[in-house]
């Protein structure tokens, strides 16, 4: 299935309640992976904005009170459109505040996609994870020898959840109730960037909108694009600097033959 070449044809609209810290790069991820962005996250628009997009991602990167009643809003509006909505609990187990929003945002709204870190996923499946601020805690890394049991958390969370469960990092795992996955493209280095996660998410919200049919290929396709960007752009890249900017560049020359060539990705 051609999930690039559908993406860069229909161009849907991916509304974005993202967080400021990276709202710039997401839109320009968007726009290189051949979407629409339109970043709108006050109460009193986001509703009609919703309703003339095609997908929506919720971040609670740069949580505050304000926003949490417009992504309920827009989530509610995105499920009356069936609009696939995407699920970023970025920094999830680090605050009670933190907690208690994403448990609000499941019981109000369904997700299509729920994309975190491996902590971030953890703490929602198990009650267990351990953040360090908005980052992986380095003991949950998933390693060869602990997929297995990620696969089965991941699975259990899909089931409760509905959503297809995408967690990312050295190792990638992609799952629903009966599918799983893992994806090893990417290099550390995208690890010392803001925002690489985020990017994804909104990725995963423009291939969703655009193959509706394969949701979960087309998650499976987003992983692995941005991991695959970033060990093209890390091979002409000075530092972090360019590498941020690279991974751009790849995303906007990437083809699904490109990532045919270039996906490691497995299926467990």
């Amino acid at each position: 299935m051609n999930i690039i070449e559908n993406t860069r044809k229909k161009c849907p609209l991916v509304h974005c309640i993202t967080n400021y810290v990276t709202v710039n790069d997401v839109a320009n991820i968007v726009l290189a992976c051949g979407a629409s962005p339109i970043m709108a996250d006050d109460k009193n628009e986001v509703e009609e904005m919703q309703s003339i997009c095609n997908s929506l991602v919720i971040n609670i990167g740069t949580l505050n009170e304000r926003t949490i009643e417009s992504m309920i809003l827009a989530g509610k509006t995105a499920n009356k459109y069936n609009h696939p909505v995407i699920l970023d609990p970025v920094g999830v187990g680090a605050t009670k505040f933190r907690n208690d929003t994403v448990n609000k945002l499941l019981n109000e709204v369904r997700f299509d996609v729920i994309r975190g870190n491996i902590s971030e996923i953890k703490t929602l499946a198990l009650k267990s994870g351990k953040t360090n601020g908005v980052d992986a805690c380095e003991a949950d890394m998933i390693t060869d020898d602990s997929v297995d049991e990620v696969i089965s958390f991941a699975k259990k969370l899909s089931k409760e959840t509905k959503a297809i469960i995408a967690i990312t990092g050295p190792i990638d795992v992609i799952c629903d109730e009966s599918n799983s996955y893992i994806t090893r493209n990417g290099n550390k280095q995208m690890g010392k960037i803001t925002g690489t996660g985020c990017m994804l998410t909104a990725v995963i919200a423009s291939y969703v909108a655009s193959n509706i049919d394969n949701k979960f290929d087309a998650t499976v396709k987003a992983v692995s694009a941005m991991g695959l960007c970033g060990e093209l752009a890390i091979k002409e890249s000075k530092g972090t600097g360019s590498l941020r900017v690279g991974i751009i560049d790849q995303m906007s020359l990437l083809t699904d033959e490109i990532l045919k060539e270039g996906n490691k990705i497995e299926i467990r």
